[in-house]
């Protein structure tokens, strides 16, 4: 017999919850492909990767967006990684935004890093922010020179 106030034994102790911050488990859900006939009338929203071969008329934010060749997006686009081959009428947003020779995009790009190779078309304005998935919140980055 155990002394009173000592805590009762476990013949399974429970894993510790997993530390904040490591690494998951879950493997990597498959990009979502929207095919060439496909026309979306809404917005998008997607943790995973999406990749738009139709029509989308509509906002799409998610982990990394890519426009196919022959699709065209109109709406706001907001991701970490943006890789425009197609068409996009609005506003780009991304941490890393690159258009490719065949891309033909109209509105604004709000980026930290951004790759434009030889033939894209572009019309609009190009912004560089820190955190541009967040509207800008934070702040425009500092001019070069300027002291923080």
């Amino acid at each position: 017999m155990k002394p009173a106030g000592t805590p009762p034994t476990k013949s399974t102790a429970a894993p510790p919850p997993p530390a904040q911050g490591a690494p998951s488990n879950k493997p990597k859900p498959p990009t979502s492909t929207l095919s060439t006939d496909l026309v979306i009338k809404g917005n998008l929203k997607s943790t995973g990767d999406i990749l738009v071969e139709g029509t989308v008329e509509g906002d799409i934010r998610a982990h990394t967006m890519t426009v196919g060749e022959g699709a065209t997006v109109k709406g706001e686009i907001t991701a970490d990684d943006v890789v425009v081959n197609g068409r996009v009428i609005g506003r780009v947003r991304g941490l890393k935004v690159r258009l490719t020779a065949s891309a033909r995009v109209e509105g604004d790009i709000i980026h930290k890093t951004i790759a434009i190779e030889s033939g894209a078309h572009f019309e609009g304005t190009v912004q560089r922010q820190e955190d541009p998935l967040n509207g800008g919140k934070g702040g425009k980055a500092p001019a070069p020179g300027a002291k923080s």
